[in-house]
This record gives structure tokens, sequence and C-alpha cells, in this order.
């Protein structure tokens, strides 16, 4: 049994790690599309989100009916998640891809806030620590006042991780409720593309085949990603493993610096290794606890 679950573990992290760089490949994809609109890429990623996940629901004959008592926060993961999505893809345009990525990776510290907010969970004293030290480490990728740094871009990367703090805090909700990944993974997909098509049909920039090649690609990565981390978290609980999707920042300064030539200055390092500090704290505490649960158990 013990090594059934270590074999679970293992499993969780590699799909976790898998989901990582599926996310950082999508960021990738996105500012290699080039000079497209932000809310543009965006519908192109969901669509093929969209169309994958409803796939996956045809294939599994999954229904997609949705009980009344868990419509309200499926709305709202909707609608903060598309905040999530736009608020990432225009920091991939206007910022360095590792920045970027490090900025909506605050969604799990903003996802703890919402968590006490929303569902009246209990902020630790280290909880509140390490939200604390993450928000100092944003600090240090955003440098607020510095000169020459795209700081609008730099608020609108935080706004997009605290848009998929939210989101998540209602995974996790419809998740208790009995709603199923690829369903939700559907509908936040079809709600983020209706959303933007007003825009977009307004504001279509053409694209060559090859934009839209990229574009789609990026749309393929993202769905990975998804359901490679839903998949994670069906085999290892989130305390247990959530330390390994910051993988993406290393997965991001690697492929920022051999695609683009990016190279992070020392503040952003700073920064970015205060936020991973601070995950790895909750991550060995969350930890502890396990193990003093069990022991009791």
């Amino acid at each position: 049994m013990k090594d059934l679950k270590q074999d679970r573990y293992i499993q969780g992290v590699l799909m976790i790690i898998l989901s990582a760089f599926c996310f950082a490949c999508m960021n990738v994809f996105v500012r290699l599309a080039g000079d497209i609109p932000s809310v543009q890429k965006s519908f192109f990623r969901n669509l093929v989100a969209a169309i994958l996940a409803g796939a996956v629901i045809w294939k599994d004959h999954v229904s997609v009916h949705v009980k009344k008592e868990a419509r309200l926060s499926l709305a709202v993961r909707c609608v903060f998640g598309t905040v999530g999505i736009l608020g990432n893809f225009y920091a991939v345009d206007h910022l360095l891809v590792a920045d970027a990525s490090i900025l909506n990776k605050l969604s799990p510290f903003f996802a703890i806030i919402f968590s006490y907010l929303l569902l009246k969970e209990k902020i630790t004293f280290f909880q509140a620590v390490c939200v604390g030290l993450a928000f100092t480490g944003c600090l240090f990728v955003v440098k607020p006042g510095f000169e020459n740094t795209p700081w609008v871009p730099a608020m609108v990367g935080v706004l997009g991780g605290l848009g998929a703090g939210i989101a998540y805090t209602m995974v996790r909700r419809l998740g208790t409720m009995g709603v199923k990944g690829p369903v939700i993974v559907f509908y936040f997909s079809l709600f983020s593309c209706l959303v933007v098509i007003p825009w977009t049909a307004f504001h279509f920039t053409p694209m060559s085949p090859v934009q839209l090649g990229t574009l789609l690609l990026a749309g393929t990565c993202a769905a990975g990603g998804q359901f490679a981390i839903t998949r994670a978290y069906t085999y290892a609980p989130a305390k247990k493993i959530s330390i390994y999707d910051y993988s993406q920042i290393i997965f991001a300064t690697i492929l920022g610096y051999v695609i683009f030539g990016e190279i992070p200055d020392r503040l952003s390092f700073a920064g970015y290794t205060l936020i991973v500090t601070a995950s790895l704290v909750m991550f060995l505490y969350n930890r502890r606890g396990d193990r003093q649960e069990e022991k009791k158990g």
C-alpha cells in the first residue's frame, strides 16, 4: 500500500512538471506569434482548449450538466480565469517570459487569501509569512518606480495572478461539489472565447499562416498543461506536489534565453528566489502537518 502511494506521488510530480513545461511553452508561442493583440491571442488559445476538452467529454461520455448549487462558483471561475489569461498574455507580450511566468505564479498565494475570504479557511501564521515573502519577491520583479521599468505590464501580470488565484479557489470548491475537471476546462475555455469575440471581431488583426499555427500550438500547449495539472492532482494532494509547479520558472528562463536572448536582471532573480523560497517553506510546512495527521490516524 505504501509503495502504491509512493508510485502515485511520483506520477503526480511527473505530471505537474509536464504541466509546467507545457505552460512555459505556451508563453513562448504567445510571444512568437508576434504583434497581435493579447485578446486575439487568448481567443485562439481558449478555442483549442475548448475543442480538446469537448472531445474528452464526448469520448468519455461525461455529462456537462452542472448542478444548481455549483453554477455560481463555475461562473466566478470562468470570469476570473479569463482575467487571469488576459493579464498573463499581456504580461508575456511586454515583459521577459520568465518575469511574466513568475508573476502568474503568485496565484497560489492569492488562492490562500481568497480561500480565507470566500471559503472561510483559516490562514496560519506560516502561510501569512509565506504570502508576505511572496509579495516582497513580487516587488523585486515589478520594480515599481524604477526608471525604464515596464511597471504597467508588470501590474497587469500581477492582476492576472490574482484572477488565476480566485479561479483556482473556485476550482477547489467545484471539485468538492463533484464537478469533473474536463467540464470545468470546457466551460471556462468556451466562456473565455465568447467574451472576447466582440472585441476580436472589431479589432481583428490579420495573421499569417505561421502566426495562426503558432497560436494553435500555444492553445495545444495550454490544453496539455491544464489536463496534466488536473491529472497530477488526482494522483496526489496539491499541498504535496504544488512546489514542483515552480519548475515553470526554470523552463521559462531557459526558453527565454535560448529563443529570445533574454537574461533577467539581479532584482528579478532575487524576486524569483523569494517567491520560490516562500513556496518551498509552505510546501514543507504542509508536509509536516500531513505527517502529524498520519501519526494521529
